[in-house]
Order: C-alpha cells, then sequence, then structure tokens
C-alpha cells in the first residue's frame, strides 16, 4: 500500500500488524544511451510494484536524489545528479526520526546502485545506514532516558539481538540483489543484464535503436531480452520473501 495513499486508520493497523515499511532508494545517473537515467531507482520501484501484491507492506515515496557521482559520465547535458552524502545524512536521519515517531518499527530501504559493493558500502547507502543508527539512538535515549541499554528490561538484548528483533533491527537496509542472485544474474551497469530488467519491469523505457558498443560497459546490452530480466526479477521477489516474510 502506498504511503501516501494510506488514511489513518490503515496506518495504524500496518503499525499494529508490524508490517514492512519499504522505502525504494536511488539516483538518477546515465545509463548510455538506450536507458533512462532512472535505472536503478526504476527496478527497485517496479519490483515493490509486483511485490505488494502478494504482501502487507507500505511503500512510501521513492527516493530518487541519491550519491550517483559522475564516475560514469559528466552530467552536461547526460543527466546524472550528484548529491552528496554529507547532504544526504542528516535528510535521512530526519526522515527515520519521523517514522520512528509515527510508530514504525519494521522499516527496510532498498537500493541498486553500486550495490555490488553493498557489504563494504557506497556513499548513498552507507549515508542512509549511518542516518539510521543516529537516528535510533537519540529516539531511545528521548523516549527511555539515558541508560535505556543498561536498564533491567535490556537483559535479554542479545538474544533479541540474534533473532533480529533487537532496536537496530528496526531499520535496515539491503540491496536489490543479495549474494545469491549476484551469483546467478548478471550484474553490470546499462549491460545485458539491466537492459533486461528494464525490458522486464519498464519496457517503454528501452530504446535499442540508440545503444552503441563504443561504452565498453553497455556493450552486452545487445544480448539482453525480457525474458533474462523476468528471471532476475524473478529472484529479486525471492530475495525480498526471505528478508521480509
Amino acid at each position: 500500500m502506498r504511503y501516501e495513499l494510506m488514511r489513518p486508520h490503515q496506518i495504524r493497523r500496518a503499525i499494529d500488524e508490524n508490517w514492512p515499511v519499504l522505502l525504494p532508494l536511488g539516483v538518477l545517473e546515465y545509463h548510455a544511451e538506450h536507458l533512462p537515467v532512472g535505472m536503478d531507482t526504476l527496478a527497485v520501484e517496479r519490483c515493490f510494484a509486483r511485490f505488494e501484491e502478494e504482501m502487507n507492506v507500505v511503500v512510501l515515496p521513492t527516493f530518487y536524489y541519491g550519491a550517483a557521482s559522475f564516475a560514469v559520465a559528466p552530467p552536461e547535458r547526460n543527466g546524472s545528479i550528484h548529491v552528496d552524502s554529507a547532504v544526504l545524512c542528516p535528510f535521512a536521519e530526519q526522515l527515520f526520526a519521523g517514522l520512528l515517531r509515527v510508530g514504525f518499527r519494521n522499516i527496510h530501504f532498498f537500493i541498486h546502485h553500486q550495490s555490488e559493493n553493498f557489504a563494504a558500502g557506497m556513499p548513498t547507502d552507507l549515508a542512509f545506514k549511518f542516518a539510521a543508527r543516529r537516528a535510533i539512538f537519540a529516539f531511545l535515549e528521548a523516549q527511555r532516558g539515558e541508560g535505556w541499554w543498561g536498564d533491567p528490561a535490556m537483559a535479554n538484548y542479545y538474544e533479541a539481538h540474534a533473532e533480529g528483533s533487537d532496536p537496530f533491527s528496526w531499520i535496515q537496509g539491503h540491496p536489490l540483489m543479495d549474494a545469491a542472485t549476484l551469483a546467478a544474474y548478471p550484474f553490470d551497469h546499462a549491460g545485458k543484464g539491466e537492459t533486461s530488467l528494464m525490458m522486464a519491469l519498464c519496457p517503454d523505457t528501452v530504446a535499442m535503436d540508440r545503444h552503441s558498443d563504443e561504452q565498453w560497459y553497455a556493450a552486452s546490452a545487445v544480448e539482453a531480452s525480457a525474458e533474462l530480466g523476468e528471471e532476475g526479477v524473478q529472484m529479486i521477489l525471492a530475495h525480498l520473501r526471505r528478508v521480509l516474510a
């Protein structure tokens, strides 16, 4: 269910039933001549649109303005928009603080951009991860006071942490494609993998007549197909089920 369309009684139900709250997170970045600049974020958004048909979830408005960087191409006349991670962090902290105040305790952001390095982290996901920790610490101290962790009520903290129900599990970040998917599906930038995803999720945005072999990273796009993209989508949906069910 789209958050912006929900009425208060629906929000209360989502809180009481602990529905997952999903933030599609991404960037606007040049993806060669044949793909849209929103590719990384559209992949998350469109997979969520399918997933919400099979599970009760809250889908937040998509955030497109991550740290794209200009590593692929300069922005002039190419379209990339880069917002520095130093700016993203305070925004994300305020966003997460607001969601905690509303009452959500099962918040997840998913990102596709640069997520082959998710374990080590890249600017956008690191900013949101750090912001999540800051928001949780601030919220707990405001609600429970200093010394909240040392209180006898937290005696089961390590057991709760092991099962993923401690307060630091209230906000989690994930790559759209987990390790199992990356091992089975081509991960690239505007190549065979991403072009196939767009063919499956947003076919009207793919213009193969504009594809060029001049860009090494996009050369394999000629091998793309909607069928391969659908295989990738199904792997992503399986990943979402594992994480959120």
